[in-house]
Parts: structure tokens; sequence; C-alpha cells
């Protein structure tokens, strides 16, 4: 059915396979696509990551940088913002101001909660890291700073590399491709190997395909339809299809797309699909109804 691994994030290890573990979403910015604002003060963060927990969650994942369709991204380490357009980057300084006291609070008032971060700066996996945190959950698949890689090894903390097409910025201006699976597939491998290369422990890493970052509407379909392709790949994987565009335009009425708070029974609909294709790891924003989603779907699967 989905095969079994121990993914070793530091001091301990999660097993993966038995039963699909949700990763619960908190995102600590003022213009996440689905949330953003909700929780920037750190003292709703933290409410909202103990909400999540009490609702069953099993990852907490802490981010203080919106990488949503338009985003601006810092271009590489050491750089502090973005010089294109008028939409600047978030610095190092405020991503850490973010994260680092709600890792901490939360480290602090639930000391087995497995705590991820939510960061492709180097700089802050590293204080997270330090302040609690015992996974690094990097959109841009360790490419956007060139540290991240040996900072990861030398940290000895769960990582989870994902699959992403260009930048926010340039989504929208992307060319089609023919097969996006075999694409994912192919650079997911190069990506993996090059972690490997650069020291980071196979058992340490979990792949994402990235629904929706550098995917079109229509590119994220086959990707759902065929997610167990993945396992060629021989790592587990998390599946994040939480609120995103491609379920709103697949709900769409009167050729209007579903809003984000219509998006909740379709986001239900792809996790539970990709649990039957193998997923061992959900991202989602709406952790309660998931967890039900989820005991049903790993009757299934087990």
């Amino acid at each position: 059915m989905r095969p079994v691994f121990e993914w070793q994030i530091g001091s301990r290890a999660l097993q993966l396979g038995k039963r699909t573990l949700i990763m619960g979403v908190v995102n600590v910015t003022p213009d996440s696509f689905s949330d953003g604002g909700l929780h920037l003060d750190p003292e709703t963060a933290v409410a909202h990551a103990l909400q999540l927990v009490a609702d069953g969650v099993d990852i907490i994942d802490i981010g203080g940088e919106s990488t949503r369709p338009g985003a601006t991204v810092i271009a590489s380490a050491g750089a502090s913002a973005s010089s294109s357009g008028t939409k600047v980057a978030v610095s190092e300084r405020e991503e850490l101001d973010r994260v680092i006291p709600v890792i901490a609070s939360l480290r602090r008032k639930r000391s087995e909660v497995v705590i991820s971060v939510d960061t492709y700066k180097a700089a802050v996996a590293r204080a997270a890291v330090e302040a609690g945190a015992e996974i690094v959950n990097d959109v841009s698949g360790f490419r956007w700073d060139s540290r991240m890689a040996k900072t990861l090894t030398e940290l000895k903390c769960g990582a989870v590399l994902m699959h992403m097409r260009g930048r926010p910025e340039e989504w929208r201006t992307l060319p089609p491709v023919a097969d996006i699976v075999t694409l994912i597939k192919r650079e997911l491998r190069e990506r993996a190997d090059a972690a490997l290369m650069a020291g980071v422990k196979r058992d340490r890493l979990v792949l994402d395909p990235g629904f929706g970052f550098g995917k079109n509407h229509e590119e994220n379909y086959p990707l759902l339809k065929r997610f167990a392709e993945f396992h060629d790949l021989c790592y587990p994987l998390m599946a994040g299809v939480s609120r995103k565009s491609f379920i709103g335009r697949a709900l769409a009425r009167d050729g209007k797309d579903a809003g984000i708070p219509d998006r909740l029974y379709g986001t239900l609909a792809a996790e539970t699909a990709a649990i039957l294709k193998g997923a061992h790891v959900i991202r989602t924003h709406d952790v309660k109804a998931c967890a039900d989603a989820v005991r049903i779907a790993d009757i299934v699967v087990s």
C-alpha cells in the first residue's frame, strides 16, 4: 500500500506510513493567500497552534514569509530585499522576529509538540532549530540559499524538500509543461541527490511535489491523480493541497472560482485522494476536519 519510513528529526524519529501525519499551518504573516494577518501577533499565533494541537495535529509548521503567487522573495543568501517593483521581500531579521518568539513560546508550553519552520533562509532555519524546531520546510528545495543544505547537515534536523518551478513573481508567465509529473519527478530526484551530496542524510528528508508552486491550475490535477508515481523516488511524501487555487477552479460555479472560505470540502477530497495515493504527511489549514478525513482514509490504506 504505502511504504513505511522512520523520519529522523534530531533527537527523535517519526514513523511515517502506518498512519497519516497532519502538519498544521501557522502563518505569522500579514499577506499569506489564505489567512494572512490572522495570526501575526505572537500570542495569537501560539494560541492558534495550541488549538491545532487540540484538533489533532502532529506537526506545527510555523512560517514568517508568504510565498503566495506574485510574492517577491530574496534572490540569494545575504540579500536583504528584492529590487523588482514595489514589493519588498521579508528580510532575515523580520522573519526571525516573527517566528522565533512563536517557536520558543510553543516549545515552553507544549514540549512534546513537533515544530517545523517554513523558511528558505539558512540563518532562520538555524535560529528556529535552536529555539525548538525539529524540521525545516523549505519551499525552494534548498536552492535559494546556498548555505541551506550545509546548515541542515550541521543541525541534524528533519527537512522537507519541496519542488517549485520558478519564483512566485514568475508563476503567471511560466510556459506550460506537457508532462508535469515526469518533470517534477526528475527535478525532485536531482535536488534530493544534491542534498545528499552536500551531507544531508537520506532518512532526514521528506519530499513534496509542491502543488500550486509554479504549476498552473490544469497541471495540478494530474499531479494529484498520479501522486503514487512519486514513490518511485523512494522517499516519504508530503502533500499540501489545502485551499489551493486549483481547488477553487475545480469548484467554480457560474464561471467564478470558489473563494477560499468555500474550498473546505474540495480540500478534504483532495487530501483524501493524496492519502489514498500514498501521501505520508498532509499539510493543511483545517486540522480538525482533516483529522476526521484521515481516520477514514487510513482504514483504506492500512
